[in-house]
């Protein structure tokens, strides 16, 4: 199974507090329908989804308490296939998986992994702790007080929480062409993809976790990190990491159908691969 590699042009992370902007109304953890569709294909999602920088893995088990002679243990909230797990088993630590999709969970056990199925709000930790609370691209179906309650109930004094997405936008003229396949077609989502940044539609899940992390009154000062990154995806790679996206067993197979047969015309059009932007965007929190 391969992934597309971050490959970091700036990395920078803000001290101090996140700056809530407008708040989110809609409610994506409520959205179960999306949330546990994933796991229709884990070998795809496995093998197409992105991985993570190395300095974000850097970041969060500098900010981890050192456990003198013993392996750091990292809960991985919606381990999924295991794609967010694997940077921090190969930095030496021990991670025990929560999800929600019994199928994903398989995927990831079979890659080595423990891995305990239940929604993370209700998951029973047994009075374990953790150093680290981690959750890659999942923290958006996680209902936002319920979880970070929980997150605290399971970090030892001093661990870190880390949330964490890989915000992506082709270059923007393809962007602009894959939006309007999007408009011509009726695909019944709430949203047209590909209009606008990624990362500025990821702002709001970041700060609601900010919010909902300060509310605990559990946490340290929330602090906001980036890493910008790009990497260059060839037509069928595209073509095979698209039925991955939240949203996309919504659509009608047939319209589906369609809007892949377009994409492969735009990138057809543009020599057969398009760069792709990536900003990896996290809340990391200390336990206080």
């Amino acid at each position: 199974m391969t992934n597309p590699s971050p490959q970091t042009r700036r990395v920078s992370l803000s001290i101090g507090s996140v700056e809530d902007r407008s708040p989110r109304t809609d409610a994506p953890h409520r959205r179960r329908d999306i949330a546990e569709s994933f796991g229709t294909d884990p070998e795809r999602y496995d093998r197409t989804r992105p991985t993570y920088p190395s300095a974000l893995v850097e970041a969060v088990l500098a900010a981890a308490p050192d456990q003198t002679g013993a392996r750091r243990t990292v809960l991985d909230v919606g381990i999924g296939t295991g794609i967010s797990a694997r940077p921090f088993r190969d930095a030496g630590c021990t991670v025990l998986g929560v999800e929600a999709d019994e199928r994903m969970a398989q995927a990831a056990r079979d890659d080595g992994f423990d891995v305990e199925v239940a929604r993370f709000e209700e998951w029973d930790p047994a009075g374990r702790l953790f150093d680290a609370v981690i959750a890659g691209q999942s923290w958006h179906w996680v209902d936002p007080a319920a979880g970070a309650a929980q997150a605290a109930r399971v970090l030892r004094p001093g661990g870190v929480l880390a949330i964490f997405w890989n915000a992506g936008n082709p270059e923007p003229a393809v962007a602009a062409a894959f939006a309007e396949i999007y408009r011509r077609v009726d695909t019944g989502l709430p949203f047209t993809p590909f209009t606008g940044s990624a990362a500025d539609g990821y702002a709001g899940f970041l700060d609601a976790v900010a919010e909902s992390l300060r509310a605990t009154g559990e946490f340290a000062e929330p602090e906001r990190w980036r890493a910008d990154w790009e990497t260059t995806t060839t037509r069928d790679a595209w073509l095979d990491q698209v039925p991955t996206a939240g949203g996309s067993n919504l659509i009608p197979p047939a319209t589906f159908d369609q809007i892949l047969a377009d994409m492969g015309e735009v990138i057809d059009a543009v020599g057969g691969s398009f760069t792709l932007e990536y900003a990896t965007l996290a809340v990391i929190a200390r336990r206080s």
